[in-house]
């Protein structure tokens, strides 16, 4: 049985990425080493988006008013426990160069071209997403994306700003790091902090967290004022206080 329910025929397949002047929203970029450099090139206006990607997406449609979720999207919400090892049904998606977890408990469970969305309304659908929205920040539907599953504002607009001045083609060609382990910082219904640790190529270990917000009728990614969409990366002694992916 197939994980995701895809609701249209186009692509899916993206990768995080990396480059020798990288903003600040590509996170496992940092993995491999690359200094991570917050360059400005101005405010973005929405307006001024293609035209292409004007239409709704299954997110932007807003939620159904029978069930606080968007149309197509089920999952359970029972249970509000804090996770202490990761699900049982993870199974690892390739997005691009990236492997990233899917469960069918937590989420995603639905695919719309490059988006991959309905998270559960649980502390582990934060985590899932978490992982999930920031793997799809590269290649050509990146936009699609933002639209989607980051919380709009002056910092998605930055982000937009600083991710525009970079070559697909480019982030596409380059290698990235893995996920190694993930703990929950902080966690309500309305919103979520996700510490998020990477392995490097070498080995290393790096971390950051991840601010998520319940918005919609599923998870989306909150940027910072600098147009991250994570903290500031830092080294990590180890894997202590996290729990690990076991890949």
């Amino acid at each position: 049985m197939a994980m995701f329910t895809r609701t249209d025929d186009g692509g899916g397949e993206t990768r995080f990425w990396q480059r020798g002047r990288l903003l600040s929203a590509g996170f496992l970029a940092a993995a491999l080493g690359i200094s991570l450099v917050s360059f400005l090139t101005g405010g973005h206006d929405e307006e001024q988006r293609p035209a292409a990607l004007t239409a709704l997406g299954p997110l932007a449609q807003g939620p159904d008013k029978a069930t606080g979720r968007p149309p197509g999207c089920h999952t359970d919400d029972a249970s509000d426990a804090l996770p202490k090892r990761a699900p049982s049904d993870v199974t690892w998606r390739m997005v691009g160069g990236t492997r990233v977890p899917t469960s069918a408990s937590a989420g995603p469970t639905r695919a719309a071209g490059p988006v991959l969305w309905c998270f559960a309304h649980t502390p582990m659908g934060a985590v899932m997403a978490a992982h999930v929205i920031p793997a799809q920040m590269t290649g050509p539907a990146w936009r699609e994306v933002v639209d989607e599953q980051v919380v709009a504002g002056f910092g998605r607009n930055l982000f937009v700003s600083q991710r525009s001045s970079l070559d697909d083609a480019e982030l596409e060609s380059q290698p990235t790091g893995s996920y190694a382990g993930f703990t929950l910082e902080d966690y309500d219904k309305d919103s979520a902090d996700v510490g998020i640790l990477v392995k490097n190529a070498q080995g290393g270990l790096l971390s950051s967290t991840i601010r998520l917000r319940w918005s919609g009728g599923d998870w989306k990614v909150v940027p910072g004022s600098d147009g991250g969409l994570h903290s500031q990366v830092s080294a990590a002694d180890g894997t202590d206080g996290y729990i690990q992916w076991g890949v």
